[in-house]
């Protein structure tokens, strides 16, 4: 039986170093990335292609900080809900109509702590930063759907 969780937000930034933008669905075109955003190139290389971060784990950070950080203050494609990302490294799985590999954990770095104002962020994050993957089919991505592995 197939273990699922669900995308709570799609993100996407034209820009590098540019604002996040929420969008309700994203078109994945697979070797590249998400249409429209920073990374999206036929040359990417397969960790940049898409990264996700557990919806879970902002909301730890935002109750130990006692703050309201959105979700796209963490420069992600995918939020994601129910899904234990760590467990998904060399992982074949579906995001919606979508195959992706995971290929590595997504750490944070000083740039995003730096930008947050938050003390400690790469220590507070660390290994739970998030998953990038390489992606295998494209197709669309949206808001609630649903992220099923097996592992």
């Amino acid at each position: 039986m197939p273990n699922e969780g669900r995308i709570i937000a799609v993100c996407i930034s034209p820009a590098e170093g540019g604002p996040i933008k929420a969008v309700t669905e994203a078109v994945a075109i697979a070797g590249e990335g998400l249409k429209g955003d920073r990374y999206c190139a036929s040359d990417a290389l397969s960790k940049t292609q898409l990264t996700l971060i557990e919806s879970e784990v902002i909301d730890a950070l935002n109750s130990e900080l006692a703050k309201a950080l959105p979700v796209t203050a963490f420069r992600r494609n995918l939020v994601t809900e129910g899904v234990r990302l760590n467990s998904l490294v060399g992982v074949t799985f579906g995001v919606g109509e979508v195959q992706v590999q995971g290929i590595e954990l997504c750490e944070p770095c000083a740039y995003l702590q730096d930008l947050l104002g938050v003390p400690e962020l790469v220590k507070r994050l660390t290994h739970k930063g998030g998953l990038r993957c390489e992606i295998l089919e494209g197709g669309v991505i949206a808001c609630d759907n649903l992220v099923r592995y097996q592992l």
